[in-house]
Parts: C-alpha cells; sequence; structure tokens
C-alpha cells in the first residue's frame, strides 16, 4: 500500500510481558509463537505490503532473541534494524534513540496486531496535530491508560465510559520528536495524555480485527483467532516468462514488459485475497551479469508501480546462486535454487498459507519440479495470464 511520502515503521518490543511471564519461556513479549510464528513476525509481514523506507524495532528485555530472528533481515526489501535500550526508557523514552534517523512513522506495539490501512491513519491527521491514534472498540472499560476514549470533530478526546480504547497503532509526523526526552517516560500517561487535552492529536476508528496478547484471556483465543484473519490461499509465481517477457537475464526498468494480461490478473488476485509471492532464480547475480542492487531496484519500482495499481505482492524470493557464479559465495549447488523448493518452504514456514487453494505458475520443468516437492499445485504459464488465473481460481 503506497504512502505519498516517506514513512518509517517503528515498533515498540522491549517490554517483559509480567501479565502472561508464566508462558513467554523467558523470552520477549512479541516473540511468543502462534501457529509455530513468532508474533512479532506477524507485525512485519503486514508492514511487507507498504513501501516503508526502513523498519526499526525498539528491544530491550533479552534483546538478542529478537536480533537472532530479525536484525538486518530484509522483508520484502524494506530493512529492519534492531535497537536495544542501554537502560529501561520505558514506551516514551524507548523513542529517544531515532530522533536522528527518523521523520515521519507509523508506530506500532509489539503486543498488539491491528489489521488497519496504514494509509488512513495518516490521511486523518490535520496538517497543525502531531499525530493519530487508531482506535478499537472498548472490550475492556477500564479508565486508564487511554482505555475510554472516543472521538469528535477528529479528535482524540477522554470520556469517564467511552466506547473506544488505544488500539496500539500511531502516526507520527517528525515534530513529535521535540517531545521526547532521554529518560525514563512513558508514551502513553507522560506524552499522549497531555497532548490529547491539548487537543493535539487525531483519531480514527477500525472495525479491523484486533488482539492483544497482553492478557492470559486473550493468549487462550490467540492462536484460533490469528490463523482465521490471517489464513489465506496463496499463488507462486516464477517470474521471468510467466510475469515478464524473458530475454535472458532480465533487470533493467526500461527493458521490463509485463505478459499478456498480468496486471488484470495480479489485481484480481488481490480483490480475492490471495498471498501473491514471486519465487525466481536469478544466477545473473551471482555471475556478475547484473548487482544485486540493480535486481533490488527494478523490484522496487515494481512494487511501488504494482500497489498504484491496486496489486499487493507479499514476498519475493530470490536465489542468486550457481554453480557457474563468479562470486564466491554465490558459486554452489543450492536448495534456493529452482528445481530446490528452499524458497517456497521459506515462504510457507513463515506465513498462514491455505496449501489446499494454494497453486503456482511457471514456465520451466524446475519450476515444476519445485512445486512438486512443495505439494503444490502446478500450471505451465499461457499465453494471456488473466484468463489462466480466472480459469484456475476458479476450480477451487
Amino acid at each position: 500500500m503506497l504512502f505519498k511520502r516517506k514513512i518509517d515503521l517503528v515498533v515498540l518490543a522491549g517490554g517483559k510481558g509480567s501479565r502472561i511471564k508464566e508462558f513467554l519461556n523467558n523470552n520477549p513479549k512479541p516473540m511468543l509463537k502462534f501457529n509455530k510464528k513468532y508474533f512479532l513476525n506477524y507485525i512485519l509481514r503486514k508492514a511487507c505490503s507498504y513501501n516503508f523506507k526502513k523498519i526499526y524495532i525498539l528491544t530491550g528485555f533479552k534483546s538478542h532473541v529478537i536480533f537472532k530472528s530479525f536484525h538486518n533481515k530484509i522483508f520484502n526489501f524494506i530493512q529492519i534494524i534492531c535497537i536495544k535500550e542501554k537502560k529501561e526508557m520505558g514506551t516514551g523514552g524507548a523513542l529517544y534513540s531515532l530522533k536522528k534517523k527518523v521523520g515521519d512513522f507509523i508506530l506500532v506495539n509489539g503486543d498488539t496486531l491491528f489489521d488497519i490501512d496504514y494509509n488512513e491513519l495518516i490521511k486523518c491527521t490535520k496538517n497543525d496535530k502531531i499525530g493519530s491514534i487508531a482506535l478499537v472498540r472498548n472490550f475492556k472499560q477500564k479508565s486508564n491508560q487511554l482505555e475510554t476514549l472516543s472521538i469528535k470533530k477528529g479528535l482524540v478526546k477522554f470520556e469517564n465510559k467511552g466506547n473506544f480504547m488505544n488500539g496500539g497503532v500511531y502516526f507520527f509526523k517528525k515534530k513529535f520528536f521535540n517531545l521526547i526526552k532521554n529518560k525514563n517516560i512513558s508514551l502513553e500517561r507522560d506524552i499522549l495524555q497531555k497532548k490529547i487535552n491539548q487537543k493535539k492529536i487525531n483519531g480514527k476508528i477500525f472495525n479491523n480485527f484486533f488482539i492483544d496478547i497482553g492478557s492470559k484471556e486473550t493468549l487462550k483465543i490467540a492462536s484460533k483467532e490469528i490463523k482465521k484473519n490471517f489464513s489465506k490461499p496463496a499463488v507462486f509465481l516464477d517470474r521471468d516468462g510467466v510475469i515478464n517477457y524473458d530475454y535472458g537475464y532480465v533487470h533493467e526498468i526500461n527493458k521490463f514488459k509485463f505478459k499478456k494480461g498480468v496486471l488484470d490478473g495480479l489485481r484480481y488476485l488481490t480483490q480475492k485475497n490471495y498471498y501473491i509471492f514471486i519465487v525466481t532464480n536469478q544466477a545473473g547475480i551471482g555471475k556478475e551479469i547484473f548487482t544485486l542492487k540493480k535486481f533490488s531496484d527494478l523490484h522496487l519500482y515494481l512494487k511501488n508501480f504494482f500497489i498504484k495499481n491496486g496489486i499487493y505482492i507479499s514476498d519475493v524470493q530470490f536465489s542468486p546462486f550457481h554453480v557457474k557464479a563468479k562470486k564466491k559465495k554465490y558459486k554452489k549447488k543450492s536448495g534456493f535454487r529452482k528445481p530446490g523448493n528452499l524458497m517456497i518452504k521459506n515462504i510457507i514456514q513463515n506465513w498462514d498459507i491455505n496449501l489446499n487453494k494454494s497453486f503456482m505458475i511457471g514456465d520451466k520443468k524446475n519450476d515444476q519440479l519445485a512445486a512438486k516437492k512443495s505439494n503444490l499445485r502446478f500450471y505451465f504459464a499461457e499465453d494471456n495470464f488473466f484468463e489462466q488465473i480466472k480459469k484456475i481460481s476458479n476450480n477451487y
């Protein structure tokens, strides 16, 4: 989903999870597993559909666990950077470390999952305000920590029996950092409560899926509810020869040409609520025919182009390996190169996919073999992608 300006994502992941300590096995709360996947993974995978500049994860308790899984990783061409606070700084003070790194940003709590459109939150923020809060219906009816809220004329306000509460997703402008001090402070209690009273915070109510894993009650239903919301069928696509015409080692933006029906077909899949994954051999990187940067630049361009056209690619997996590669680190046989299926396996491990309704389209025998190893139905690419997609999806 396309942002019209450069936006970063910041995840608060430093809490100890005291209320659910016995379930954490001495791990950070966002690293609790649901359906064999880290809770933090769900937050980050949602971000993949957007063109965030960077993702920052602010860590504290047992930070090395989060660093090991996510630091300097690339999710759909977005770099993830983990930052460890040197001492406990609270939800407000932790943001101080980003003062010189981040401009406008979306902030999310690492223990809540709120499946909203971040663009809608940005759009509701007026020029003279510092930011906005996403509100969700109040199931708790408590009176502390922004849990009894309402909206009047686009502004968040407190009410004794407000029907809505803070959903743990915010948009803040760069000037928000002027409010942050290098000390232990609470975002909710020390900053937002004051700014809400000063009428400086916009808000928007969302009815989208929401879950907070900070209590024993929600933990009991979390796996089932998350799977219900995020489990979808997927389409795995080879790139060259399926999405675009293959003239050999395609890597230049001005020479990339879509095959017939591709944009309509991808848009159709998006509207039908499919995950769309690209799994592509790119030996040209290993053979030094083109650089990794050239490949990344092309796909960043494609990502933005697709979003503008109502198409969301969930992830792109590529293999630079080849036995004839010039770069030593890529010169080897690898299960990540099709007919190996490690690219597909990696996706299946990290996403909730309904495999019974999923399939793959490729143009080579190696694509077919990779699909077979992954127990995916396979179809060779036809001349009109849109017509083929409609025909296949109607069979499920």
